[in-house]
């Protein structure tokens, strides 16, 4: 499973993204990150959009507490949550 941490800020876990796959969906983990395969390409910041939205749906929360703490222009990434817990997110991923 993913590294998850709770920070001041949300909770924080990191994510390898593979863009213009065939769906939008968690594939499987890669050492310490979740991987996640995207339609969208990697252009003009589509691929980030995208992963936020996917996570904000996956999670059921806003889209504006779904930011991209690092990785802007990485395939890896470390997604920050707001407003939830830890335990909220390991149970979201496990569902």
């Amino acid at each position: 499973m993913a590294l998850i941490r709770e920070t001041a800020e949300g909770v924080t876990f990191p994510v390898r993204v593979h863009p213009r796959a065939r769906k939008n969906a968690v594939t499987g983990a890669l050492g310490d990150a979740l991987k996640v395969s995207l339609t969208a390409p990697p252009l003009e910041g589509r691929a980030n959009q995208a992963c936020i939205e996917f996570f904000a749906q996956l999670l059921r929360v806003p889209r504006s507490s779904v930011t991209i703490a690092s990785g802007q222009t990485s395939r890896n990434k470390v997604l920050c949550v707001a407003g939830v817990t830890a335990q909220y997110v390991r149970d979201r991923l496990q569902a």
